[in-house]
């Protein structure tokens, strides 16, 4: 019996990568602008910001993505109100596809949103440096301990640009029939509802100081059944994703600069400003102050 192959088109194939960052901005940071002759994307992670692509300016804001066609110059700035967090990504493609991304301003959903998240993980494992610098212009690679994470930033990217072509193409097409991953119980379907509703609980008492107990009675959850479904999903306890929460609170205030330290402590529940440092500087390395001027200076350093 002969056996004849089949070579696959590749509706969008990937080159070069030049950068993929995850920005933690000021409010009041501003990039003056450039140009280059590859593709490149800003999508809106928290806040919102104003971009100018060519002549036009727009203000994008959460999930909104907006891409820069090569040659283009483009510049970005936060609005004043808000402290943006922006993924940017910057690559080669010269498939026809690609004119598809010239139309205007799209908005994510969560499964691209995960893409991206994906994208941004995997980044960290191959590229020795931080992806936070808006002024690197070479992303030096390093040798992954995680197999494959340079062609997996690659197939994650493609898909993401796949399925938005496909979602904004075609948004009639009936969802495929897709036979269910057999590891896909109720039980965890019930498992990430509820994982879902403690995280939406926490936000909404993230200005408060909160106990196991209080968050079990509350929730009408038992602590072991609470403890196992945050190690499933998060591979922490209750306190520390809590605490997780509360200092990327407490980041977003220090760069939105409308609180000083103190205010930020109090405003989280914290006990004493000195505790609310402690804490601070174990989750990011670095004091409260240190992350201001760490960011600060960044976002008013030179192109």
């Amino acid at each position: 019996m002969s056996y004849n192959g089949v070579n696959l088109k590749s509706s969008i194939s990937i080159g070069k990568i030049y950068s993929i960052h995850y920005f933690e901005y000021m409010n009041d940071f501003s990039f003056e602008g450039e140009a280059h002759n590859f593709w490149e994307f800003i999508c809106v992670d928290k806040g919102e910001v104003g971009v100018t692509a060519g002549r036009n300016f727009s203000v994008l804001k959460k999930r909104d993505i907006l891409f820069h066609q090569p040659n283009e110059f483009h510049n970005v700035k936060a609005t004043g109100t808000i402290a943006p967090n922006l993924v940017v990504i910057s690559f080669d493609c010269h498939d026809t596809a690609m004119s598809f991304f010239r139309k205007g301003i799209f908005k994510i959903d969560d499964l691209e949103q995960n893409l991206l998240a994906n994208i941004i993980n995997e980044a960290k494992q191959c590229f020795d440096c931080r992806l936070d610098d808006p002024y690197l212009q070479n992303m030096p690679q390093k040798e992954s301990l995680l197999f494959g994470s340079e062609q997996m930033i690659l197939n994650y990217l493609e898909q993401f640009l796949i399925h938005i072509i496909r979602r904004y193409s075609a948004p009639v097409i009936p969802s495929l029939n897709i036979i269910p991953f057999s590891g896909l119980t109720s039980n965890c379907k019930n498992g990430a509802e509820l994982f879902s509703r403690i995280t939406d609980y926490l936000e909404k008492n993230i200005n408060n100081h909160l106990t196991i107990e209080q968050i079990c009675h509350d929730n009408l959850i038992g602590r072991s059944q609470l403890q196992k479904v945050l190690k499933e999903h998060c591979g922490l306890g209750i306190i520390e994703y809590f605490s997780h929460m509360k200092i990327n609170a407490a980041k977003e205030m220090i760069r939105t600069q409308s609180m000083n330290f103190t205010q930020v402590s109090e405003t989280l529940g914290y006990t004493s400003i000195h505790y609310f440092s402690r804490r601070f500087k174990k989750e990011t390395g670095m004091t409260p102050s240190e992350y201001a001027s760490s960011i600060k200076a960044m976002a008013e350093a030179k192109f």
